[in-house]
């Protein structure tokens, strides 16, 4: 973890008497994570995960909560925010802001075949229809703002090559972006980081089954594309070389499109669009990298992966999203 704050039989026992969620039977420390400290709780109700939140301040994490609690609620396999007995659903522990979220069971798939990309596909277009009504409004603040505002404190770490891939990219984005069939893209609550780490399995590799989506304290509202793309630039590729595979790609984008067909502006922007998601986290990892905050204590990710899949995306036609007519 980024940063570990402790969190004793005794605090944890505390805190539970403001749930309806039983009396304390473990609670055990989660190595993964990067900006926050999550616990595993076992109480005579249940097992659940107890976030304590290390960056984000008590003010911005109501949309967070309260999108995951909608799309329980809806019966997308998201955690589930417990309530406490005064109606809300954050409090504080040790003057940080905390979370006690139901635990989902399953792991992650490193290496996700056609059936995995299938069920995500599917989870994500029914996530995105799930929120569409959604009463609170947050910009995805790793948006194309942010990445106009970061590119020059990452830009002298780049070689003029380099340079001139950052400049091309972002370029187009601010030129498309103003136009009036992007403005037309559909849009709404995003996960905007459904990194494969990021969605659980149980059952086989071979036959497996959703256990849900997790970590959407990178939420915002965004095109449902840009949610798309950073999705299929992560589960769809060759590792290696950032390409993208046609097999695992045509499952995941079919899959998606038989519960929300894609919109003739989306057909339009795919291309554009996997460019938008990669240069997306080829700034921040670069800034990661070469600017790391002074608590981050674990090792950032390499920037060169994205760059890998940014020049492929230039490089590469991707093959036209699918046209699925739902009709009767």
């Amino acid at each position: 973890m980024a940063v570990f704050t402790t969190v004793t039989d005794d605090d944890a026992r505390d805190l539970l008497q403001g749930y309806h969620l039983g009396e304390l039977v473990s609670l055990r420390g989660i190595t993964a994570g990067i900006e926050n400290t999550n616990y595993f709780l076992t109480t005579t109700g249940g097992e659940y995960v107890l976030t304590v939140f290390e960056v984000l301040t008590y003010e911005q994490l109501p949309f967070y909560i309260e999108l995951m609690h909608l799309l329980a609620d809806r019966g997308v396999p998201v955690p589930q925010p417990q309530t406490r007995r005064d109606g809300s659903r954050l409090t504080r522990l040790h003057d940080k802001p905390c979370a006690i979220v139901s635990r989902l069971d399953g792991g992650y798939e490193p290496a996700p075949g056609a059936e995995h990309c299938r069920l995500t596909g599917a989870t994500l277009a029914r996530a995105h229809l799930a929120a569409r009504d959604f009463s609170m409004h947050q910009p995805n603040l790793r948006g194309l703002a942010w990445q106009l505002e970061t590119a020059p404190t990452v830009r002298p770490f780049l070689d003029a090559e380099q340079d001139a891939l950052l400049s091309r990219t972002l370029d187009e984005l601010q030129r498309l972006s103003t136009t009036p069939a992007w403005q037309a893209l559909p849009a709404g609550p995003s996960h905007c980081d459904l990194f494969r780490d990021n969605v659980l399995f149980t059952g086989t590799f071979e036959a497996p089954r959703m256990g849900g989506f997790i970590d959407f304290y990178f939420a915002g509202c965004d095109n449902w594309l840009f949610d798309v793309a950073v999705s299929v630039n992560d589960w769809c590729i060759d590792r290696a070389s950032g390409e993208i595979v046609p097999e695992l790609a045509r499952a995941w984008l079919q899959a998606y499109a038989e519960v929300r067909p894609f919109s003739a502006e989306e057909r339009q922007f795919w291309p554009v669009m996997l460019r938008a998601a990669a240069v997306r986290f080829w700034i921040s990892r670069l800034y990661d990298f070469y600017l790391p905050r002074p608590a981050q204590t674990l090792k950032p990710h390499d920037p060169r992966h994205f760059e890998r899949v940014l020049q492929s995306r230039h490089r590469v036609v991707p093959e036209a999203l699918p046209v699925v007519n739902l009709a009767p």
